[in-house]
């Protein structure tokens, strides 16, 4: 059987209609790839509130942005300022999220939570689900409308937005995803403030 991964942002949505775009496609775990699961604007999804009103629905929840966040601790992983997400994917602590999530498939229909309504416009995408992907799983992000956006899709609609062609005569496929990744990456990617020591 194959194994599957979705994900969702939550968006300025009410509870109730996160809950049934999860419910709708019979999600019964969250995994909450926030590196701050807080929000003073949509405090319903903030961390503990969410939790206890996706348990009261009877879907599991986990955090994992300390392993799957977009903002390390490993300075490492920054130039500049800027989070290099492939650097921050060969850390040990990435790896092991990874794990997690692995494991999670054993017993839940998982999804992997965090904000933004838009998948090309999310850490989730550019490198949590690349690399979920990169260990065999099949993603899928649930879209406001409750439709599903293949993982590859979603790849062929940022190859268009940078205007990359699927192939070309000196780069292959791959090559081609792999500098787009990067790309886009450093446009959405978190920066630290100055002040923060690198």
């Amino acid at each position: 059987m194959e194994r599957r991964v979705y994900t969702i942002g939550h968006s300025n949505h009410e509870f109730a209609k996160l809950l049934a775009l999860l419910q709708q496609h019979g999600v019964t775990a969250v995994g909450d790839v926030r590196s701050a699961p807080y929000s003073k604007r949509y405090p319903q999804f903030s961390r503990e509130p969410l939790e206890k009103a996706l348990q009261e629905a009877g879907i599991a929840y986990v955090f994992l942005g300390k392993e799957l966040g977009a903002r390390s601790d490993d300075p490492a992983c920054y130039e500049k300022g800027l989070v290099k997400y492939d650097r921050l994917a060969k850390t040990e602590l990435f790896q092991s999220g990874l794990d997690r999530v692995e494991r999670g498939l054993e017993q839940f229909t998982l999804s992997l939570l965090c904000a933004e309504k838009e998948p090309l416009h999310c850490h989730r995408t550019l490198l949590v689900a690349r690399n979920v992907e990169a260990r065999g799983i099949r993603v899928e992000h649930i879209l406001e409308d409750g439709s599903l956006e293949p993982h590859t899709q979603t790849v062929s609609r940022l190859l268009r937005l940078l205007h990359e062609p699927e192939t070309d005569l000196f780069r292959s496929h791959a090559q081609i995803v792999a500098e787009a990744y990067e790309k886009w990456g450093d446009k959405i990617a978190y920066v630290r403030e100055e002040t923060e020591p690198e």
